[in-house]
């Protein structure tokens, strides 16, 4: 099986300097498209415009970053690596609820109770493409059918958004999505964390200042959105 060429996560020639000197040169973050699309913008702005001489390249999948075949120098992972090859540092919590539009509890009625799911129109995962099982949300919720479905959770807001059912949700991607209303909040809270993956060879400063960089942005943004989350309007029992 070919290798993915190694991205260029060296500093530029003659661009090394101290430790307090601007970033230079290449670094490719891979993350969740979740991740990818609702957090790392923000960040990689932040830092971009602090370290202007750095290249920041964002891989987006639906599945786990390969850093064994090169594919990122970084990446954010939803649950730990179970090798001792990589490095993992936990990076922050995050919390997930049930929405829909309000288009759709208008004219479907909201759910009572987490009985009511299983005879509802869900939104989720496609089965047979779920690459962890900490993104197997619905299963813990009792839902057994899913008769809308993506291999991508960016694509799954987007459904629920345009009124095809209900869905789990990031409460840290709830302020753009102005159209949803979290369901049955009180019964459905779940919480996952985000891990920080690199190497597990000889610390790299540089790589481990960009982590930095990088951990203390997330965890501010995962902080402020899911603080703006709140005040997305919730269904009553």
């Amino acid at each position: 099986m070919p290798r993915w060429p190694r991205p260029p996560c060296g500093p530029e020639p003659g661009r090394r300097g101290s430790a307090g000197a601007g970033l230079s040169g290449t670094i490719r973050i891979g993350a969740p498209d979740g991740c990818a699309t609702y957090l790392l913008p923000q960040v990689c702005a932040a830092i971009a415009a602090a370290h202007p001489a750095l290249d920041i390249q964002i891989l987006a999948l639906p599945r786990v970053v390969n850093l064994s075949r090169r594919e990122a120098d970084l990446a954010i992972a939803v649950s730990r690596p179970k090798t001792d090859r990589l490095r993992a540092e936990a990076l922050s919590p995050y919390r997930l609820s049930l929405a829909a539009s309000a288009a759709w509890l208008s004219a479907q009625g909201a759910p009572q109770s987490l009985a009511d799911l299983r005879g509802a129109r869900m939104i989720g995962y496609i089965p047979d493409m779920i690459f962890d099982a900490e993104l197997d949300y619905l299963s813990a919720l009792g839902v057994e059918h899913v008769p809308v479905a993506s291999n991508s959770i960016s694509v799954q807001l987007q459904l629920a958004r345009a009124g095809a059912g209900l869905a789990v949700v990031h409460d840290f991607a709830l302020p753009f999505a102005p159209e949803l209303q979290r369901v049955l909040p009180d019964q459905v809270a779940l919480s996952r964390t985000f891990w920080m993956v690199s190497h597990a060879g000889p610390r790299d400063a540089r790589l481990d200042r960009i982590g930095t960089l990088l951990r203390d942005g997330l965890r501010a943004e995962i902080a402020r959105l899911e603080g703006n989350a709140l005040q997305t309007p919730a269904t009553q029992r």
